[in-house]
């Protein structure tokens, strides 16, 4: 997979920068059952299959990252916790 693939997938499933696990198969439940061919008139056996695509390849992506769970990642992910923590001692005084 290329970063263009990655780009055109995500344009595909309609997506932004930034999406949660449950937004990626929540749009990608959505767009099928918008073009499926029993919805009715609309079904798009074609657009399926890019979607279907489009989905596999994020899902491809999203599964190969590598979760760390070291204090600073943790850190890193949640700002707000890292001043708290910065400054914890200087509101306790």
């Amino acid at each position: 997979m290329t970063y263009a693939d990655l780009q055109e997938a995500l344009r595909i499933l309609g997506l932004g920068e930034r999406a949660t696990l449950g937004e990626i198969k929540a749009r990608h439940r959505e767009l099928v059952k918008c073009h499926h061919p029993d919805a009715g008139a609309q079904g798009d056996p074609e657009r399926i299959r890019l979607i279907n695509a489009a989905y596999r390849i994020v899902s491809e992506y999203v599964a190969g990252y590598r979760f760390s769970f070291t204090e600073d990642e943790f850190y890193e992910q949640n700002p707000d916790e890292r001043l708290r923590n910065q400054f914890m001692d200087f509101y306790r005084n």
